[in-house]
């Protein structure tokens, strides 16, 4: 069916571009978490009790939602190359400076300006899938990148735990900020979108654009029009739901997952290292089994609603298991809750497919700044209310929080979403 005779064989450029966004994704999520990581020994030694870490943890989550939109217009109107290469630079240098911190001040003032600098990123993500992927392989490279923040943390969890234990936790920012200040010069270097790619041939570009719904060339007009079609479709509602309900269960685990294992389960800092890995590798094999058959039923004829909103349903119910942990003692079964929820939560992650299927051509970027948004409502949301809930040293009803909104997640895939169509653009007469 999505076979087609080029003079060429095509080349297959389009996955070489794809690796490289999973790298920004997981240098993206090492600096967003890697304050979880530094959490137990930073609030000792900065005297910091658990609501100033629930801000702390929700300080990015500030920024991060405010510039969504704004973002989404950037993005519409530069290209990827040159804007990430500057959100990834100025993210990094921000988390290199928290290295030198003396108080709450200064690192909530930090955390606001990483948001600032990471909220174009999944929407550029989204853009650069969009033109570089057909149709039909779409869901498997956003389930492919998105499987960079579970596995890169999964790896790199250990791995942080392992450098702050020798060198601080100053210095687990350094080093990571000083990573990501290295790759955003490579980016640079060796980005292109798909028409201005000098590796990539005709035939790949006849095979990514054959069935392919275009990515409008001209840039937006954003006037009241646009923008009230983008905020009051039921159908774009639906998937914002649903974002918030899949980054509620993440942001848990991005945040007070290690703080959880070692305050609350007794366990000591490098053991709660590598089992925090361990959910994050269920989270990672979650997502790419949804990407590769979410695209296997759409080649075996399913509609496109039945084979993208099956694993996003069946993930978010899976990610209610969370409430389990609060009826098991054993280490191991604490563990296994945590990562069937993790792994239902990787399954529903490539709900980025929804804002390509749904948006008005036109306007994916600010369609995707509005859908990352609302998602990443639950940045400052969750950390707040996790950290309330446990003030008084008890996490259960803090577990029963997470699992309830992934069940309101998943009942609005089923009721609200209904049939999966594209908005028509408000430009179009």
């Amino acid at each position: 069916m999505y076979k087609a005779n080029y003079p060429d064989k095509p080349t297959r450029v389009r996955f070489r571009i794809l690796a490289f966004v999973f790298i920004n994704v997981v240098i993206n999520y090492m600096d967003r978490t890697n304050i979880a990581v530094a959490a137990p020994a930073l609030s000792s030694e900065l005297n910091l009790n658990t609501v100033q870490l629930g801000l702390i943890f929700s300080a990015f989550g500030w920024t991060y939602v405010a510039s969504q939109i704004p973002g989404g217009i950037l993005i519409d109107r530069f290209g990827p190359r040159v804007l990430y290469t500057i959100t990834l630079i100025s993210w990094s240098v921000v988390t290199l400076f928290q290295g030198f911190i003396k108080g709450f001040a200064a690192l909530f003032g930090l955390r606001l300006a990483i948001g600032v600098f990471e909220a174009p990123s999944y929407p550029i993500n989204n853009r650069i899938v969009t033109g570089w992927f057909p149709d039909h392989e779409r869901a498997s490279a956003i389930g492919f990148y998105t499987s960079g923040q579970f596995i890169g943390l999964a790896f790199l969890t250990p791995l942080l735990a392992i450098v702050q234990q020798y060198l601080g936790w100053r210095g687990l920012f350094i080093i990571t900020g000083s990573v990501g200040i290295i790759w955003g010069m490579i980016w640079y270097f060796v980005y292109r979108d798909s028409s201005q790619h000098p590796d990539a041939n005709q035939a790949e570009l006849d095979y990514i654009a054959d069935g392919t719904a275009k990515v409008s060339a001209a840039k937006p007009d954003l006037t009241w029009a646009s923008f009230k079609q983008v905020f009051t479709s039921r159908k774009l509602w639906g998937v914002y739901i649903g974002q918030f309900a899949v980054t509620s269960t993440l942001w848990f685990f991005l945040t007070w997952f290690p703080t959880y294992l070692v305050k609350y389960r007794g366990l000591n800092f490098l053991k709660s290292g590598f089992l925090t890995s361990i959910p994050f590798l269920a989270a990672f094999a979650g997502v790419l089994l949804a990407g590769f058959f979410s695209d296997y039923l759409i080649k075996k004829g399913y509609s496109f609603g039945i084979a993208r909103k099956t694993p996003i349903i069946a993930g978010l119910l899976l990610s209610t298991a969370i409430v389990g942990a609060n009826y098991v003692d054993s280490t191991p079964l604490i563990i296994l809750c945590m990562s069937v929820a993790f792994f239902g939560n990787g399954l529903a992650s490539i709900t980025w497919v929804f804002v390509s299927a749904l948006a008005p051509q036109n306007l994916i970027g600010v369609t995707g700044g509005v859908f990352n948004f609302i998602g990443g409502l639950s940045s400052i949301v969750v950390p707040l209310i996790i950290g309330l809930l446990a003030k008084g040293g008890d996490f259960q009803s803090a577990l029963l929080f997470i699992g309830s909104v992934a069940f309101l997640g998943a009942l609005s895939y089923i009721f609200i979403v209904g049939k999966v169509s594209p908005v028509k653009s408000a430009l179009v007469s």
